[in-house]
């Protein structure tokens, strides 16, 4: 029985060392993946997050200036259209 329990233990610290090698395989793998998308992105010259976030207010901001200046347009507009208009009545 002693003989049984000592293989059993042999092959149980196998499968654990084998298991902790594995282990230290995959992240060294996971590491050297990361560090060659990480290089590819930065090749790629891809915007990042912050700067996608300062594009989207600075487009927010001028979408609102731009409606705001329409607006003012279409007074002046309509105001100069009415100041024409009651030119051309008193002229008659």
């Amino acid at each position: 029985m002693q003989t049984s329990n000592r293989l059993f233990d042999d092959f149980a610290r196998l499968m654990t060392d084998a298991a902790g090698a594995a282990q230290g395989v995959r992240r060294e793998a996971e590491t050297v993946v990361r560090s060659q998308i990480e290089r590819l992105i930065r090749d790629m010259d891809i915007a990042s997050r912050e700067e996608v976030d300062v594009l989207r207010d600075l487009v927010t901001t001028l979408r609102s200036q731009n409606d705001a200046l329409t607006a003012r347009v279409v007074a002046l507009e309509a105001k100069l259209g009415a100041d024409a208009a009651a030119g051309l009545s008193e002229a008659v």
